[in-house]
């Protein structure tokens, strides 16, 4: 299974070629595979960047996200105790995001790469990425 970002999700579905070469294969591969997933916070993260307007698609917020679960095969992965508490390492995370922490929690307890455009996250100690 690969994990993919709330970024990777809207890469893929509104700009895919904005998705370096290696992203873009592993997320085909895994749509093929049915071998990809994501937060549960990142269908909150799709709503809310709909809701400000930083995000246009051509759907209603709950068609859009429905549509990109289903095209991308995705299964959304909860957040469970142990990826709270993951998540709200310090010592781990100098990232401040909440969003952002409980994405990268959820790939490392899963074991999963996790395909992010986020640098500070490719950074990681512990967390296997896919991007450039």
């Amino acid at each position: 299974m690969i994990l993919l970002d709330t970024c990777a999700i809207i890469y893929a579905a509104l700009t895919p070629e904005k998705l370096p070469k290696n992203a873009s294969v592993a997320i085909t591969r895994g749509v093929e595979a049915k071998k990809l997933a994501c937060s549960d916070i990142s269908l909150l993260e799709m709503a809310m960047l709909i809701s400000k307007g930083r995000l246009k698609p051509d759907a209603d917020p709950r068609l859009f996200i429905t549509r990109v679960l289903t095209a991308y095969n995705l299964a959304v992965l909860p957040i469970i105790p142990e990826i709270a508490v993951l998540s709200a390492d310090e010592t781990l995370f100098s990232h401040k995001d909440p969003c952002d922490r409980i994405i990268a929690s959820t790939a490392m307890h899963h074991k999963m790469p996790l395909i992010t455009s986020d640098a500070s996250l490719r950074t990681l100690a512990g967390l296997k990425t896919i991007w450039a």
